[in-house]
C-alpha cells in the first residue's frame, strides 16, 4: 500500500504531459484540421498502448476455464448499470430539446432508468453470486465517504475542464487552441500536485490530512468559478485555476488508497472498479448536466438578448442547444453593447455549471471527516486472481492490525 501511493505518483507525471498536450492538441486540431482527428489521434495512441501491455503486462493467470468464466460474469447486474446510468442522462439530454419535459420519452427515460436502479441493487444483494459491486463495501461510512469524495471531485475537475474552453471561446473570443493553453494552470497544476501528494504518502504512510486540505480547497477553489464574468482577468481566472488545480490534484490518489487500505484483500479490485466506476458517473455527469443548465441558461437570456437588439437570426443561434455550437458568432458582432450583452449571457449560464460542481465539492469536503485514519501497510501481499470455490459475498470485511 505504501509503494503505492509512489507509484500512482507516477501515474500522476504521466497526467501532467497528457493534461498539457492534449487540450492544446484537441484545439489545434480543430482549428486547423478537423475536429474529426480528436478521435482519430487516440487510434494509435490506444494500439501503442495495447501492444505494451500484451508484450509486458505480469499478472497472476487462474487459467479459469472459459464457460466457467463466462458464467461467473454478473451479467445481470452488468445491464442493469447500464440502463441505470444511460437511461436518465438520455432523458436529461433529451428534455427541452429534442423533446419537452413532460413528453413521454423524457419521462420514461428517467423512470425506467430509476426502475434500473433499483434493480441492479437488488441483483446485488440477493441475485450475484460474484457481484459487480458488492454492497458489503458500502457497510463503513468510510469507504461511503471515499466513495462521495471520488464522485465530487470528478464531477468538478470535467465541469472545469470541459466548460471553461467554452467560456474562453465566449467570453474572451478565444481559438480553440488558445483556450487549449488557458486551461493549463488547472490542468498542469492538479498534475503536478497529485505527484507531490504520492510521494508524501509514500514517505509518510498518512492520507487523512490530505484528503481533508485537498476537499476543502478544491470547494473553494470551484466556488469561486462563480465570480467568472464578462468582465474577469486573465490574472483572476488563472489565479483561481491555480487553486481549484491544487486541491484536484491533491484528491486524485489519497481518497483512493483510504478505500484501498480498509478493504480485505480479496475485496481491493472490486472497490477499485467500484471507486472508478463512481468517478466516471461524476464525469459524464458534469458534462450531461453541465449542458442541460447552460442550455436553459441561455433560453432564458432569449428575452435579454432580443432586448439588446440582435436579430433573430442571432437570437436564435445563441440560444439552448444552438449556443455552444455556434460560438465562433460572437466575433461577428460589431455592435459593443449586443457583444457585451451576449457575452453577459454566456456567463450568467454557465454560472449554474460552477453553483452545481461548488455544492457537490462542498459535500466531497464534508465526507472527507467520515474518511477513517489507517497507517498505509509496508508488507506486500500477493493477490491470486480467479474463482473461489466459495462466493466471497458473506464475507467479513477484515483489515489486519498494522504497526505504525
Amino acid at each position: 500500500m505504501r509503494q503505492r501511493a509512489l507509484y500512482l505518483g507516477f501515474l500522476q507525471a504521466i497526467w501532467a504531459v497528457a493534461g498539457g498536450v492534449g487540450p492544446v492538441l484537441g484545439g489545434a486540431l480543430t482549428q486547423y484540421v478537423s475536429w474529426r482527428w480528436i478521435f482519430w489521434i487516440n487510434l494509435p495512441v490506444a494500439g501503442t498502448s495495447f501492444i505494451l501491455l500484451l508484450l509486458f503486462l505480469d499478472v497472476h493467470n487462474p487459467r479459469t476455464p472459459f464457460m466457467e468464466g463466462i458464467k461467473a460474469v454478473d451479467w445481470f447486474g452488468s445491464i442493469a448499470i447500464i440502463g441505470a446510468l444511460s437511461m436518465p442522462l438520455l432523458g436529461l439530454n433529451f428534455g427541452g430539446e429534442l423533446f419537452p419535459w413532460s413528453s413521454p420519452r423524457v419521462v420514461c427515460l428517467i423512470v425506467s432508468g430509476c426502475v434500473m436502479l433499483g434493480i441492479f441493487i437488488f441483483s446485488q444483494a440477493r441475485l450475484s453470486r460474484y457481484p459487480l459491486m458488492p454492497l458489503k463495501l458500502f457497510r463503513r461510512k468510510s469507504n461511503v465517504a471515499c466513495v462521495v469524495i471520488g464522485f465530487t471531485q470528478l464531477f468538478g475537475v470535467q465541469a472545469a475542464e470541459f466548460y471553461l474552453p467554452l467560456f474562453f471561446q465566449s467570453i474572451m473570443e478565444a481559438s480553440p487552441t488558445r483556450s487549449g493553453v488557458l486551461i493549463l494552470p488547472m490542468t498542469v497544476t492538479e498534475s503536478i500536485v497529485g505527484i507531490i501528494s504520492g510521494l508524501v504518502i509514500h514517505r509518510t504512510g498518512r492520507y487523512i490530512e490530505i484528503i481533508r486540505v485537498g476537499t476543502i480547497l478544491f470547494a473553494l477553489g470551484v466556488g469561486l468559478h462563480i465570480h467568472f464574468s464578462e468582465r474577469s482577468s486573465l490574472a483572476e481566472i488563472a489565479g483561481i485555476e491555480v487553486v481549484a488545480g491544487i486541491g484536484a490534484g491533491m484528491l486524485f490518489d489519497p481518497s483512493f488508497l483510504a478505500l484501498q487500505a480498509l478493504v480485505s484483500q480479496d475485496d481491493t479490485a472490486t472497490a477499485t472498479a467500484t471507486f472508478n466506476l463512481h468517478q466516471n458517473i461524476g464525469s459524464f455527469m458534469a458534462t450531461v448536466l453541465g449542458g442541460v443548465l447552460f442550455q436553459n441558461g441561455m433560453r432564458m437570456k432569449v428575452p435579454t438578448l432580443r432586448d439588446a437588439g440582435l436579430s433573430e437570426s442571432l437570437v436564435e443561434q445563441l440560444s439552448g442547444d444552438a449556443a455552444a455550437a455556434n460560438v465562433n458568432v460572437i466575433k461577428t458582432i460589431s455592435d459593443q453593447v449586443q457583444k457585451m450583452a451576449v457575452k453577459r449571457a454566456f456567463a450568467y449560464s454557465l454560472r449554474y455549471i460552477w453553483i452545481l460542481a461548488a455544492c457537490l465539492a462542498v459535500c466531497g469536503a464534508t465526507a472527507s471527516f467520515f474518511v477513517s485514519t489507517q497507517v498505509l501497510n509496508t508488507e506486500h501481499t500477493e493477490t491470486k486472481t480467479g474463482i473461489k470455490k466459495q462466493a466471497p459475498i458473506d464475507a467479513e470485511l477484515s483489515v489486519l492490525p498494522i504497526d505504525s
